[in-house]
């Protein structure tokens, strides 16, 4: 027969007890030959072959199985027990019916074991897939390569980058040019306000000089370069040296 510990992960059911399944019943329905959770060697089949009551169990020693909680029709719990005197009893195992289908219930020490072993499951997985992106090169070290994060970057559609209208030295040249051209050219009219009437701009004029100026200035730069320019110096002459 398995052991107990095997059992935790196997179930049992007769379809046939399931529709008619009851508290007066449900002992007779788990001794079935082929309920893997029975014990042949129990008291319930001695009682069974000698067509004795249940309440006969409380008067032997052994092992035995009682009905412990039920709540039809859904859930039927069985107790394995020990029995050593009519009044002491060792809880042993237990077994639960879920719409006819038995299940072994894990003991507390199966529990922790289990979650614990499911914990360090998941530790030692996080650390395998973290090793697997490590990368070591003795001139670079350590580092970091994912794959996940390469085929993200490639499906990533690549964008353009903006091209610029002109240069800073073309705006720089063109603002030039239009301000030479204003200082040239100056407005005529000018609008205040979008939408309104343009208003002529008054342009002062500079008076001009009088005529007599202009000729005496003209005169002015031709005596100037008449005016006879003193002849230049010679340079001295060298002298021989007397030996």
């Amino acid at each position: 027969m398995a052991t107990d510990y095997n059992l935790l992960g196997i179930s049992w059911v007769d379809s046939g007890w399931v529709p008619i399944l009851n508290p007066g019943n449900v002992l007779d329905y788990f001794s079935e030959r082929s309920n893997p959770f029975y014990d042949r060697t129990c008291n319930n089949e001695v009682v069974k072959m000698q067509r004795l009551t249940l309440e006969h169990l409380n008067q032997m020693v052994g092992v035995e199985y009682i009905l412990l909680h039920a709540q039809e029709p859904i859930l039927y719990i069985i107790r394995k027990q020990q029995r050593q005197s009519p009044t002491q009893v060792v809880p042993m195992a237990d077994y639960y019916i879920i719409a006819g289908v038995v299940y072994q219930a894990p003991d507390l020490g199966t529990v922790i074991s289990s979650r614990a072993l499911s914990a360090v499951h998941g530790i030692q997985s996080a650390f395998d897939e973290a090793m697997s992106y490590c990368r070591y090169h003795p001139s670079k070290g350590y580092w970091w390569h994912f794959k996940d994060q390469e085929e993200r970057e490639k499906a990533k559609p690549k964008s353009k980058k903006k091209e610029e209208p002109s240069s800073l030295f073309q705006r720089h040249r063109v603002d030039t040019l239009l301000l030479d051209l204003r200082s040239k050219f100056p407005p005529t009219f000018y609008q205040p306000k979008p939408g309104e009437k343009p208003i002529p701009v008054e342009v002062k004029k500079e008076p001009e000089p009088p005529a007599e100026t202009v000729k005496q200035e003209e005169r002015e730069p031709a005596t100037k370069s008449s005016a006879p320019v003193p002849p230049s110096k010679p340079p001295p002459e060298k002298r021989a040296r007397l030996q």
